[in-house]
């Protein structure tokens, strides 16, 4: 493939960050192209199974792992247009308040250089495009927002046995607020509730880059190029501005895609890995990385994945594969003598068989007769919950490159991962308190998973308000390359305790629309 022509903006990566900066650029007439390192997987060509879901997830060059708690990248990185969207649980909690503001109110973590307030719109806004089914009254904790624009999803016997014990023990619980459609919206068709989710929608019911910003950004004559592997961004000879990426084609050709404006909105590990391979004399350890602090500051949700086994039949293979009720009664950052941290319940996960989201897997150390036994009670018998916990931002958690590389050279991204006590302590306290609402709810029988795991990934590009404290500005403008932007939960400075696509989607809207109403300051 020959070197095409310059473009107004190349964005890496099409998920939840890369599609919505595509589209809001096309529409406002700049030439956009995408390049997505995975697929062109069609919603047409989508099968509900466990083996096409473990297609969607990731698929690239390795991504090693170290420390106490190590990070596994494959689950919640996607492969193929759409990214990790195409396989997202689509639980759409908005951050708090107090999530934006660590620092200044508990003199924790790190304060974000943004409030609740500056992305409040565009929440609203992309609720709305997207499609979000909940109930914004029963959300007691709910931070102040427009009504959503669906009704909550159905719920099933298997999360409102659950329901029923936190009710005992004095809970609230509301509806999970979702981006899947609980009524046909926008030409899009409603769940079907047949609990694959996670294998991709072909009907369009997630709220998946497939299914919204994407054909808008394709409409708008965006242009995206599947299998295309970003290796670097290049720069001018002052080393002061981007000049496009180089990347391997699906030929396994070395393309140059010249482009007055670059975005990353790659996976939270490939961003980091592309900048730190583009070194260059003037960026010695790697482009926008003037602070030190690129790749730093990684973080990960622990989860307390608690599972029971009831005498009914709780139809757990129907429903979604993420959650269709919460309580965010331990939201509060201060609410436990001796703890600190949000944290927050999920209920109701439809369950298949096996595979890592499988009956199987809930009691990963059984075999032979015992794993018999459990197969024929977790078929009609077990519920899952899931408790999400805030890790605080710790700078030794890193992204970096290891020595090996892969094929084409280019060093592989290593993620470098340990929990402190604090975050532990929060995630032993959560298992506990699962259990309790188990044994409330009647459970026969109740369990924890032993892993605190590491679920969601934010961080190593944070964004603040100093170049010597952080990579990027509020908009996601790194702070050494003004057309150099970064999008995605890379951008994070704390990770609150919910999960972040629907705040990514926003901060992406907040940031391409920055992008467009001062283009001529901001591309230049």
């Amino acid at each position: 493939m020959a070197n095409p022509e310059k473009v107004d903006v190349v964005i890496v990566g099409s998920g939840a960050a890369g599609s919505v900066f595509a589209a809001t650029l096309a529409r406002a007439g700049k030439r956009v192209v995408v390049l997505e390192h995975g697929p062109k997987r069609d919603e047409t060509d989508w099968i509900s199974s466990q083996i096409w879901g473990r297609r969607l997830k990731w698929g690239g060059a390795p991504v090693l792992a170290e420390g106490r708690n190590r990070y596994g990248n494959n689950f919640n990185a996607g492969w193929a247009v759409g990214g990790s969207t195409t396989h997202h649980f689509a639980n759409w909690p908005r951050l708090h308040p107090a999530d934006f503001e660590m620092r200044s109110r508990h003199d924790r973590g790190l304060d974000w250089p943004i409030g609740y307030d500056d992305l409040r719109p565009y929440y609203d806004r992309v609720q709305a495009d997207i499609g979000i089914s909940g109930d914004a009254a029963a959300e007691v904790w709910r931070p102040p927002g427009a009504p959503y624009p669906l009704p909550p999803l159905k719920s099933f016997r298997h999360a409102d046995v659950v329901a029923e014990g936190m009710r005992k023990l004095g809970m609230r619980v509301a509806p999970l607020p979702s981006a899947i459609l609980s009524a046909p919206y926008k030409n899009r068709a409603a769940c079907i509730y047949d609990g694959w989710c996670h294998a991709g929608c072909p009907i369009g019911a997630v709220g998946n880059a497939q299914a919204v910003y994407l054909p808008d950004a394709v409409k708008a004559g965006a242009e995206i190029r599947p299998s295309s592997y970003v290796t670097r961004v290049l720069t001018d000879a002052t080393g002061n501005r981007a000049v496009g990426v180089e990347y391997y084609g699906e030929d396994r050709q070395k393309v140059v895609q010249l482009a007055e404006v670059v975005v990353l909105a790659a996976f939270v590990v490939q961003n980091p890995r592309i900048l730190l391979n583009s070194a260059t004399d003037r960026h010695r350890d790697g482009l926008a990385n003037s602070s030190g602090l690129l790749g730093r500051y990684a973080m990960t949700h622990t989860g307390a994945g608690v599972w029971g086994i009831f005498d009914e039949n709780v139809e757990n293979h129907m429903g979604i594969t993420g959650g269709l009720l919460m309580s965010q009664d331990g939201y509060a950052k201060d609410a436990r003598p001796g703890l600190f941290g949000s944290t927050m319940w999920q209920v109701g996960f439809a369950q298949k068989p096996n595979d890592i989201l499988g009956f199987v897997n809930a009691r990963g150390a059984l075999f032979g007769e015992d794993l018999h036994a459990h197969m024929r009670q977790a078929a009609r018998g077990l519920t899952r919950m899931l408790g999400l916990s805030e890790a605080l931002p710790n700078a030794g958690n890193r992204i970096v490159l290891a020595d090996q590389k892969d094929e084409f050279g280019v060093p592989l991204a290593k993620v470098v991962h340990s929990y402190d006590e604090d975050a532990l302590k929060l995630w032993r306290h959560v298992n506990e308190e699962g259990l309790r609402i188990m044994t409330a709810a009647g459970a026969r029988s109740a369990w924890f998973n032993p892993d605190p795991g590491g679920i969601h990934f934010h961080g190593g590009t944070i964004m603040g308000k100093a170049a010597a404290t952080s990579v990027t500005n509020g908009y996601g403008q790194t702070h050494d390359l003004p057309n150099l932007w970064i999008a995605g939960p890379g951008l994070f400075p704390t990770e609150g305790a919910v999960n972040p696509t629907f705040t990514v989607n926003a901060l992406a809207l907040r940031a391409a629309e920055r992008l467009v109403n001062d283009w001529a300051n901001l591309a230049r």
